[in-house]
């Protein structure tokens, strides 16, 4: 793993590191349950409406996509709230539950044995030899290149963020033309745009990531002419649920 020397960044990462036992948030009424779910269904629609019609290309042998919704956010003007990796107040940026799963992705993706050697990756998963995450910088959240650092970091990776949300076509276009495993972090409202553009996949995705669902990996294997579909529970802290999404 690639050490953070910044002191500060130590510091702050020591804090989430100790709130890995935090227990979920509590859920919201079926009320809010509905409104969010029609919300999301909304947006997805729209994403993927918005997203370039041109065919998908066959992707290339022995590719593997691998697609996270960023780590957790804030739920609204109060706590928790969102910090920056120096500790400042953020609302674009993850919640302390948020960094702290930042961090423990790296065990999902990049883990190490005592000794520091690679070590396997869970079962479903690969190893990614390349990291994109949504360009904070071009009205997107910055949450999902928070949410990707620390993996792309513990790989000696640098982070993609060529492409930013509303972009999903050009990044399927990318994902499609690179072989290998590769890592996308997004935000969850746009992930149906990008299955959208990669062509068949079996079974069928769900048709949109829930609001509340942070802890599972979506994962395409090439099989020749499109894909195969699984999801890994990512089973990183207290209340991730095993169930993948419906």
């Amino acid at each position: 793993m690639v050490e953070d020397k910044t002191p500060a960044r130590r510091a702050l990462l020591g804090a989430f590191a100790a709130a890995v036992a935090v227990p979920a948030l509590g859920g919201c009424g079926t009320a809010t349950k509905k409104k969010d779910a029609k919300h999301q269904s909304a947006a997805a629609a729209k994403a993927v409406a918005a997203a370039d019609t041109a065919p998908a290309a066959a992707p290339a042998a022995g590719s593997v996509i691998m697609i996270i919704r960023h780590a957790e956010k804030p739920t609204g003007s109060g706590a928790p709230y969102g910090v920056t990796d120096q500790g400042v107040k953020d609302s674009e940026s993850l919640t302390i539950r948020g960094w702290t799963r930042a961090g423990a992705l790296v065990s999902l993706f990049a883990p190490r044995t005592a000794g520091g050697a690679a070590a396997p990756v869970p079962a479903g998963l690969t190893r990614p030899t390349k990291v994109y995450a949504a360009d904070p910088n071009k009205g997107g959240s910055k949450r999902p290149a928070e949410t990707a650092s620390a993996v792309a970091a513990a790989l000696g990776l640098t982070l993609d963020e060529q492409y930013a949300k509303g972009q999903e076509a050009e990044l399927a276009t990318a994902l499609l033309a690179t072989a290998g495993p590769q890592l996308v972090a997004w935000e969850h409202e746009s992930i149906a745009a990008i299955i959208a553009k990669l062509g068949s996949i079996t079974p069928t995705p769900p048709a949109s990531w829930p609001d509340a669902r942070f802890d599972v990996v979506w994962v395409l294997t090439a099989n020749g002419g499109g894909w195969n579909f699984s999801q890994v529970p990512q089973l990183l802290l207290a209340g991730d649920s095993p169930d993948p999404i419906s």
